[in-house]
């Protein structure tokens, strides 16, 4: 039988609500969660490593380093076929890419967490909980070097293009990019299409103060200014579009980056990239003109994973430009907009 470690670290899949403080709030540890389950045993043999109840928006990135390295140590073992983190899915869009950055070798590691708590009805821990181990343990993962991908709701998408689409939502995760990779039905792992080329970096560290900002109308150069002010590490200008902003924010970032603060663009829509088919003042191509570096198709808070951490190991220059592309090429009249 494989094995399977499952590292549990709270979220909405951990939480019931309590009355005294008007709603959800992280009580199921591990065994608790495994107990829902009890038929789990028979998909794989579990290695349960607890590591508190924390909620997903509390993460920081000292945290997600933590865990990142109790994922990876339990993989290292011989006897350990794949991983499971359980988590709250606030922020999973940017924990998976970053345990995805940090994950080498063919060992799957699958995130998943639930949408309902344990009080609602509804509740879809118990699912997704077993849909995940069904990937980890699964010999079509086993042999696909998926690296690291979200399991919620039957899907199963990759850590660098899953993206949170509604805020209650059980089919909330979508892949607007490429689609789902596959799914999981009646209890079968099914996989679709490969993975394909995963971005890394060897970072051992955060850059803590990477700032995401998103151009609305009439936003000028003043959060840029301001926040390079207070000592930024670095931005993610999520633009509008294809990459366009206010003349106003690229002569702010154009200061930024006079001073090597490093800047990134990316499109605050959900799909699709920022490029250089924009010339006039603000335009993407002013941007890359700047010194811009490009994300890909990034969304602006995966974007923003990926700096700090590219910061954090010492990238620069082309070695950054490199991390943040995309590593294989994506044809956006391609994309899949329903990936089921």
């Amino acid at each position: 039988m494989t094995r399977v470690a499952v590292v549990f670290t709270g979220g909405t899949i951990s939480m019931r609500h309590d009355a005294a403080a008007g709603g959800n709030v992280p009580v199921l540890g591990g065994a608790d969660l495994l107990a829902t389950v009890p038929a789990l045993g028979e998909i794989a043999d579990l290695v349960a490593i607890d590591r508190g109840l924390t909620p997903a928006s509390h993460f920081g990135f000292d945290a997600l380093f933590d865990i990142s390295r109790s994922v990876e140590a339990a993989i290292a073992r011989d006897d350990v076929d794949g991983a499971v983190v359980v988590q709250g899915t606030d922020t999973i869009e940017e924990t998976a890419l970053f345990y995805d950055l940090l994950h080498v070798g063919p060992k799957p590691i699958v995130v998943t967490g639930a949408m309902r708590s344990a009080s609602q009805p509804g509740y879809d821990g118990p699912r997704n909980l077993t849909d995940a181990v069904r990937v980890a343990a699964s010999a079509e993962a086993a042999g696909a070097d998926l690296g690291v991908v979200v399991a919620v709701d039957g899907s199963i998408d990759a850590a660098d293009d899953v993206t949170k689409t509604h805020a209650s939502a059980f089919d909330t995760f979508r892949s607007l990019n490429r689609g789902s990779l596959g799914s999981v039905e009646g209890g079968r792992v099914l996989l679709r299409q490969a993975r394909g080329p995963r971005r890394h970096v060897a970072a051992t560290r955060a850059a803590e103060r990477v700032f995401l900002v998103t151009a609305t109308v009439a936003t000028d150069g003043t959060p840029i200014d301001s926040l390079r002010s207070a000592g930024a590490d670095g931005f993610v200008v999520a633009a509008t579009g294809a990459g366009n902003t206010d003349p106003a924010l690229l002569a702010a970032a154009e200061a930024a980056l006079a001073e090597g603060v490093p800047v990134v663009l990316a499109t605050r829509c959900p799909a699709g990239v920022a490029g250089t088919g924009y010339a006039f003042p603000g335009g993407g191509a002013t941007w890359l003109r700047a010194g811009a570096f490009l994300a890909g198709h990034l969304t602006g808070p995966k974007a923003r994973i990926a700096l700090s951490l590219g910061l954090g190991a010492g990238l620069r220059g082309d070695d950054l430009a490199s991390l943040l592309a995309d590593p294989a090429p994506i044809h956006d009249h391609d994309r899949f907009w329903d990936p089921r």
